[in-house]
């Protein structure tokens, strides 16, 4: 989605002042958005009492921010190539800023909802822009270092959000989780104005895929809702199903647009160039990100509702419940796209997703009155450990199964994908497992509930398991008869909450 830097804007040096202002203003403006992917989770508890919020309006406090993420964040990317990166940017954290003291003065949850909605439109906007500058800007044989230290920060401050947001639930209240993005907005915006040069993708042409943008939000939005409202007993079912239905025509109604776009490319270029899955492993990786990141939507919801539900630990000790899984992937990604590199990623995708699953089974220990040393600790590190084996190989191979004009395109697909499937787990998750209203309100119903969520993720990671034994080549990233490919993107730490939304350029390229 970047296409090429412009040859007079990649001019930076890593080792240079300025080059260290511009990373320094990427890694304020993006870990806003770490930041809060991790902090609101834990958060959420004190929120439903105090804002006396369902358990469904828990769900869209996290969805509607993953929804307009989601359902934009293609478009945000493309808009950046157009009308510049930095404009977009700098629009993008100026609005996730208000947005989020809107969500800390919400005085209720319909209020904080909506609030959410506008966070997500903020962070489609500076989240595409982030590491795109930094790949227009520097000069290319620092740009993979710079990308390594952007996404190295990045996971530093997704390993302290949770235990941040935890403490700042229990000393000031959970409001204070969403003003913690303005001082970060205005040094950010401050050291971007003064700092940061402007670039443009000089390959972007053509009208913006407005119609297909409008599509996909609105697939998503209502497939949705129906999952989140068809549990309640209340409301209205007719309504119900017309969402449901209105979400479905919507996504094939959206297949059907850019399949036409890509098949007439004179016109309004596509938002998801659909021979991009010409590729059958692009196809068959796309589905393993999927399955992946479903199930890691449906644990990070639930898993810190569960250890201060039921376990009824602190919002402090609840963070500590999450915080194995940034630590482990941040000190050990480099090392499993190492490994991925030399044998292969079918093997590690394999293992990875399968150790996964047993870290979830695992989780079916934390109960009432369970220990963080014997009970949570281990599930978790097991799950991270999993995690760490999977994500970079996973990333690695969707960018190299994928044609080099589409880089860009494929790595904003998977995001897509990857964030798509984290809003429908959080969505249906619950309704799955059999997690009603009466079950937030009841800690042996909701440990219950909890337990089939699980183990409905734990199957969901084994298939992927499975798609990646069946589907994956051991040699995509190093075809025999070339050259061995560039490393891995994920050289310091791979997100967690979707894969990076670009694709770091080998130095030299």
């Amino acid at each position: 989605m970047t296409g090429n830097p412009d040859p007079a804007s990649a001019a930076l040096r890593l080792g240079e002042a300025r080059g260290r202002w511009v990373l320094l203003a990427m890694v304020l403006g993006s870990g806003m958005a770490f930041l809060d992917s991790t902090v609101v989770n834990v958060a959420l508890p004190t929120i439903g009492r105090d804002l006396s919020a369902s358990l469904g309006g828990l769900q869209w406090t996290v969805s509607g921010y993953t929804l307009s993420l989601a359902g934009l964040i293609l478009l945000g990317g493309s808009l950046g190539d157009r009308l510049g990166r930095r404009k977009v940017f700098l629009i993008g954290v100026v609005w996730f800023a208000l947005a989020s003291a809107l969500c800390g003065l919400a005085p209720s949850i319909g209020v904080l909802i909506g609030a959410r909605v506008l966070q997500g439109v903020g962070g489609a906007l500076l989240t595409p822009g982030s590491l795109a500058i930094i790949q227009a800007s520097f000069v290319p044989e620092d740009r993979s270092r710079a990308v390594g230290a952007w996404s190295g920060l990045g996971g530093v401050a997704g390993a302290i959000g949770p235990l941040l947001g935890g403490w700042l639930v229990q000393a000031g209240g959970w409001r204070w989780v969403f003003f913690l993005n303005l001082p970060l907005a205005v040094a950010g915006v401050a050291v971007t104005i003064r700092h940061v040069p402007e670039t443009r993708d000089p390959m972007a042409s053509g009208k913006f895929d407005i119609g297909g943008s409008a599509l996909a939000a609105l697939a998503l939005a209502g497939i949705t809702y129906a999952l989140i409202e068809a549990p309640a007993q209340s409301g209205d079912r007719l309504l119900l199903a017309a969402t449901a239905v209105i979400g479905v025509a919507a996504a094939v109604a959206f297949v059907l647009l850019e399949r036409h776009r890509t098949r007439h490319p004179g016109g309004t270029p596509a938002m998801l160039p659909l021979d991009v899955f010409g590729s059958r492993e692009f196809s068959a990786v796309n589905i393993v990100t999927f399955l992946v990141y479903a199930g890691l939507g449906g644990v990070f919801f639930l898993l810190v509702l569960q250890v201060q539900v039921v376990a009824g630990y602190s919002p402090v000790v609840a963070g500590l419940a999450l915080l194995p899984i940034t630590l482990v992937m941040l000190a050990f990604s480099a090392r499993s796209g190492a490994l991925a590199q030399r044998i292969g990623p079918r093997w590690p995708m394999t293992a990875g997703t399968l150790i996964s699953a047993v870290g979830l089974l695992l989780m079916l220990r934390i109960g009432a009155h369970a220990s963080y040393l014997t009970d949570v600790l281990p599930a978790v590190t097991v799950f991270a450990v999993g995690l760490t084996l999977t994500v970079a190989p996973l990333t690695a191979t969707v960018l190299a199964s994928a044609s080099v004009r589409h880089a860009g395109v494929a790595s904003g697909v998977n995001n897509a994908v990857a964030r798509a499937a984290g809003l429908l787990a959080v969505a249906g998750l619950p309704a799955l497992a059999g997690l009603g209203e009466a079950s937030y309100h009841s800690a042996p119903q909701f440990n219950t509930g909890f337990d089939k969520a699980m183990i409905i993720s734990a199957g969901l990671l084994a298939a992927g398991s499975v798609v990646s034994a069946l589907t994956i080549s051991s040699d995509v990233l190093n075809p025999p008869g070339e050259e061995a490919a560039a490393a891995p993107q994920c050289r310091v730490n791979c997100a967690v909450g979707a894969p990076p939304l670009e694709p770091a350029k080998p130095a030299g390229g």
